[in-house]
């Protein structure tokens, strides 16, 4: 899960009911109910708290013999936290974590239970595809529960306004930044400080213009190819002639994500680059919900790339340690809430599910809704790129691009930067 609007709180903790396992030990606190662990960055200002709150109850309200002591963390903080917990040996019983790239030293440390035994009794609520991203050498390591995407969020109003269509290619998204600009409106609000913000285009247009296959093989350094290459080299210049031609604020470099979305949701931006949890909160917040509208990131080659390609997919994930005590139930207990929660936080409007929709959803947002109509329909998923690269890797790629706004460096060094740093750790 990418860091959704307005994360605060450093170290929340939310004891939220009752879950177990056999032979833990007994609570002081809870008499006779038997406890978990289980850790996240749901904070109480991310708008999936409330959808983590409700699985956690549905699933003590069926095992009331048991209790999860709910703890929530800050994304970024978390980032260091889940690693250190792992290479210490310290882990809940049940974590949040990040998939691809992220989790995999996790799966290959021999501290996560793996879950294939456990996953048979899903098989028809959740698809195996949607595990692609839990799965490392062929054995699954964690549930998941949304299946988040990059979109092009904007304002219908200020898009009618100048007459602008929604931009289908990336043609008629730089004429569209250049008539707003003119009329002296922010084409693009982001944020530099922030980077995956930044990414969430920057990915996009990637993806666009090179295509899900050759995208994926220059990350995961397979079948050869290689990052320098012409595909990945015109979404680079594409990033650097938007900023020349205005697409974005002035002060982005030193705007943080819940900063930059600020002036989109006021109105005082046009458009927003983002996951779409962006659509929980214009959902579920008091704006005018009519001025907003969401489409896919446009096309920049269709030889190679169609608008049903996304950057996303479902990667938010749940593990279990091996060191649990309770390793049978938690194993469950991560299958069934994250179930759980990924029909809370569709029915509330903040996410897009991953387990099969087997509930009345008729009065889902309708801004969710569009969104989850897209993904059914999608041609392909690609983790993020900060997510599908292992950490060293991601925080150069982050570099790189933060080099590649500011003018550091060109579009042709920074392609053949990143090659040579995927090149570096094969």
């Amino acid at each position: 899960m990418k860091k959704k609007i307005l994360s605060i709180a450093l170290c929340l903790t939310m004891t939220a009911g009752i879950l177990a396992g056999c032979g833990a030990k007994k609570d002081s606190d809870s008499g006779d109910k038997k406890t978990l662990t289980m850790w996240s960055i749901a904070t109480e200002a991310d708008n999936m708290h409330s959808s983590y709150l409700k699985a956690i109850e549905e699933y003590e309200k069926a095992h009331p013999d048991y209790k999860i002591k709910f703890e929530t963390f800050e994304n970024q903080a978390y980032k260091t936290k889940i690693k250190s917990a792992v290479a210490a040996n310290e882990l809940p019983d049940i974590f949040f974590t990040f998939g691809g790239g992220f989790s995999e030293p996790f799966a290959k440390s021999g501290k996560v239970v793996e879950l294939d035994k456990y996953y048979e009794k899903y098989k028809d609520l959740l698809p195996e595809a949607a595990l692609k991203n839990q799965t490392y050498d062929g054995k699954l390591y964690g549930s998941t529960f949304t299946t988040p995407v990059s979109m092009m969020f904007y304002n219908k109003a200020i898009f009618k306004k100048n007459n602008i269509e929604v931009p289908k290619t990336y043609d008629e998204l730089l004429n569209a930044v250049k008539v707003l600009k003119k009329a002296g409106i922010t084409p693009i609000s982001t944020s530099v400080k922030d980077t995956w913000v930044l990414g969430m285009l920057h990915d996009g247009l990637t993806l666009k213009s090179a295509g899900p296959t050759k995208l994926q093989n220059a990350l995961l350094k397979k079948d050869g190819q290689s990052y320098n290459d012409p595909d990945m080299l015109q979404s680079a210049k594409d990033v650097v002639e938007l900023k020349k031609a205005g697409a974005f604020e002035d002060g982005a470099t030193g705007l943080s994500n819940d900063e930059a979305v600020q002036p989109f949701l006021d109105g005082k931006a046009a458009m927003f680059f983002t996951g779409s949890w962006l659509g929980g909160d214009v959902n579920n917040k008091s704006y005018n919900k009519d001025d907003f509208g969401v489409a896919p990131i446009p096309v920049v080659n269709d030889k190679n790339a169609t608008l049903g390609d996304f950057m996303g997919g479902a990667s938010d994930t749940l593990m279990v340690a091996k060191s649990s005590k309770n390793k049978e139930v938690a194993c469950e207990a991560a299958f069934e809430i994250a179930k759980n929660i990924s029909k809370n936080a569709y029915l509330e409007g903040v996410a897009i599910p991953a387990w099969k929709i087997d509930y009345d959803d008729s009065k889902v947002a309708g801004m969710t809704k569009e969104i989850a109509g897209y993904t059914t329909k999608a041609h392909s998923f690609t983790l993020w790129f900060d997510t599908l690269l292992q950490a060293e890797d991601a925080n150069k790629y982050l570099e790189l691009l933060e080099q590649l706004y500011t003018g550091g460096i060109t579009p042709e060094q920074y392609v053949k930067a990143m090659a040579d740093q995927l090149d570096s750790t094969k």
